[in-house]
């Protein structure tokens, strides 16, 4: 099983909503931040939130407090537990920030099932205040991606290239991926033929990959709730350990593979397969 790396998207795949906005709203300045949102990249945007309630006399921990209300996408708990268990090494690459997702993951007792977290940086300041800074530095320069699904301040397909580069070096072979929004669909090109994308159905990654399925590499399982989430990423994971339990047990003097079919026939067909 450690040759498998299952990659989640944070904001709509492991909570049930944007954060961002869950924060803003909770704490009363909606109208604010939609005045703010046409005049500069959303990153910005809740950089200068974060100074805002600051100066209204909210708290780091009144904005922790909303943060452990924040709903979460149903059974996904046991799974990211279950993954876990079963020996996937587990990261996240969300474009919510640092400070949010650590303190959701310790609020639910999963942050050690997580090796990596790729995000924007989030960190209390000298003055108590949050800051919330671009993964990358788009200020300076630009990240490049062509894809045009990404924002300024983080390309995720190149985050995935990079875990790829060190997942090439650690011996590990499959990656599944998960997410819901349009800067998923970057990453989603990035994957080979042996790994697996899951969308989630209905929202903007999906109809992206829908549209766009002759560059998409790796095969496709949507899922629209936490059952179906669940049930689909379990299936995979056994599907993988059956087709490389199958492999290590052929004749060593011999080379052999199994057909590409083999995990497909264990797995629900959410999409007609390539």
């Amino acid at each position: 099983m450690a040759g498998i790396v299952v990659v989640f998207d944070f904001d709509k795949t492991i909570i049930d909503l944007d954060s961002d906005n869950w924060v803003v709203d909770e704490l009363g300045a909606t109208d604010l931040f939609n005045q703010l949102l046409p005049t500069m990249p959303w990153n910005s945007v809740m950089d200068r939130m974060m100074k805002e309630l600051h100066e209204q006399g909210k708290t780091i921990k009144d904005i922790e407090q909303v943060l452990k209300r924040a709903p979460v996408i149903p059974r996904v708990v046991p799974t990211i537990k279950a993954a876990h268990a079963l020996g996937c090494d587990l990261r996240i690459v969300s474009d919510a920030n640092l400070f949010y997702i650590e303190t959701i993951l310790n609020h639910l007792g999963i942050s050690d099932c997580f090796t990596e977290i790729n995000t924007n940086p989030g960190y209390v300041d000298e003055e108590g205040k949050l800051r919330i800074r671009p993964h990358h530095d788009f200020h300076t320069s630009s990240h490049g991606c062509s894809s045009n699904t990404c924002p300024p301040n983080m390309c995720k397909g190149l985050i995935i290239e990079r875990i790829q580069a060190s997942l090439a070096k650690e011996g590990k072979k499959r990656t599944i991926y998960l997410g819901d929004g349009a800067g998923d669909f970057c990453p989603s090109l990035k994957l080979k033929e042996q790994d697996f994308v899951m969308p989630r159905k209905d929202f903007p990654v999906w109809k992206l990959i829908n549209e766009n399925r002759h560059l998409i590499r790796a095969r496709i399982h949507g899922w629209s709730d936490g059952e179906e989430q669940q049930q689909i990423l379990l299936q995979i994971i056994k599907a993988i350990t059956i087709e490389e339990n199958q492999i290590l047990s052929t004749d060593c003097c011999k080379f052999q593979t199994i057909p590409i079919n083999t995990v497909h026939e264990a797995l629900p067909k959410a999409l007609p397969l390539p």
